[in-house]
């Protein structure tokens, strides 16, 4: 292709964003009409503030990452716009703060776009990403600024500001573990010896599996986060998988979380009283399984069309503007809106892994493999929980959901993809 194949990817991504700004814009009015039937008042700063992030966000695409993919960008504006309206209309109160979170989000993925020119650099930090990773996974055990939040050990607390170190965690983790399977990927793909009916490498190439099922089950019953220690392992199984192309790896991943998740379950009564929430919230619906019980009627209220846009009642849920803010969408928006998002994020997985498909180094591509699964499991993670599919657990939904620190990690998942969708199409001359 031509240097013009770049400037449509951007004519193109410029069109999509313009779009994304306008339902965002569009979406906010008619939340404000539901409620009160006027115009809300702010309307024009809130339209400035929008289209100028979104602009910022396109110019730097434009300049730092010109031949990128150019739907990445606009999805993931999109969730964003849609998830912050839904705040602003359950948690008025959080609106600033998540307007504020959302602009130092957009300002990392600038910052990535910048600072990381060769994501292949990234590879010389295996040990250096895993040990930052694991140490900011293990800050909330420490007992001065480790808080307690909602039942769950996962936050830490600096003065006024409370922060999830586990989001920028599953960043670090990411890149450590597409860096370990590029120099060992031959060696873990190779079988020595025989377990029953799988072939297996030398044990000294197996201890990161394993040392992946201890952690992620430590985390589990450490800090009784369910949702962290599946998405870790996840992580490093799926990455396990596409580096030696070996699907007995899926199958003991499996097996070694579902083992440790049981024995979990039978000695620790939070893990356990999850499950029971999970299969009959009914039974504690005034209770535990209150949340649960509230979002199944809220999405049942939706129907096909929904309520419409602040016409519904989603604040009858408590944590409706973090984890449950599905639910909300699912009540105004009903199964055309919910069905909807799930697409977005269907294309967002699919933009992420035709990155990694189209790279042409190893580590490029198991790192793009690694951070889409991180936003695509963490995405069913969530919505399973609100639906009943899964047990519940306390992820956030990438891009939609209320919180700083998600948001900031997500944003730099997002520059380093779309850093390695540019570095391919420049490799393959489609950048002029």
């Amino acid at each position: 292709m031509s240097s013009s194949s770049a400037t449509g990817r951007r004519s193109t991504e410029l069109g999509l964003v313009v779009m994304a700004g306008l339902v965002t814009s569009g979406a906010y009015v008619l939340v404000a009409l539901g409620r009160t039937a006027d115009v809300p008042p702010n309307l024009v700063p809130f339209l400035l503030c929008v289209l100028g992030l979104l602009v910022v966000a396109h110019l730097a695409t434009r300049r730092l990452a010109r031949a990128a993919d150019p739907v990445l960008l606009p999805i993931a504006l999109l969730l964003n716009g849609i998830g912050y309206v839904f705040i602003a209309r359950v948690r008025p109160d959080l609106a600033g703060l998540q307007a504020t979170w959302t602009a130092v989000g957009v300002a990392a993925y600038v910052a990535t776009l910048l600072l990381i020119r060769r994501v292949g650099d990234l590879a010389r930090y295996t040990w250096t990403a895993a040990a930052a990773g694991l140490g900011l996974l293990c800050l909330p055990f420490l007992p001065i600024i480790g808080t307690n939040i909602n039942g769950s050990r996962i936050w830490i607390r600096l003065g006024p500001m409370s922060f999830q170190p586990g989001e920028v965690a599953k960043v670090l983790l990411a890149v450590s573990f597409a860096a370990y399977l590029t120099d060992r990927r031959e060696l873990l793909a190779t079988g020595t010896w025989r377990v029953g009916p799988l072939w297996l490498p030398e044990p000294r190439h197996l201890g990161p599996i394993l040392a992946a099922w201890v952690v992620s089950i430590t985390v589990m019953i450490g800090q009784r986060d369910l949702g962290s220690s599946l998405l870790f392992f996840a992580l490093f199984a799926v990455l396990l998988w596409v580096a030696t192309e070996r699907s007995a790896y899926l199958a003991l991943a499996g097996i070694l979380f579902v083992v440790g998740a049981a024995a979990a379950a039978s000695v620790f009564d939070h893990v356990q009283r999850r499950i029971d929430i999970w299969l009959d919230p009914w039974a504690t619906r005034q209770g535990s399984g209150y949340q649960i019980v509230q979002a199944v009627y809220a999405l049942a209220d939706g129907g096909l069309s929904g309520a419409g846009l602040g016409l519904g009642d989603p604040r009858r849920i408590p944590e409706v503007h973090n984890d449950f803010i599905f639910a909300a969408i699912g009540e105004e928006l009903g199964l055309f809106g919910a069905s909807a998002l799930l697409i977005g994020y269907l294309l967002l997985i699919g933009a992420g892994l035709r990155i990694a498909v189209r790279a042409e180094r190893t580590f490029d591509k198991l790192l793009a493999t690694g951070l889409t699964t991180v936003v695509g499991v963490q995405a069913f993670i969530i919505i399973g929980g609100v639906t009943r599919v899964v047990p519940l657990t306390g992820v956030t939904l990438p891009f939609v959901s209320y919180g700083g620190s998600s948001l900031l990690a997500n944003y730099v998942i997002l520059g380093l993809l779309m850093r390695l969708s540019d570095t391919t199409a420049r490799r393959l001359g489609e950048a002029g």
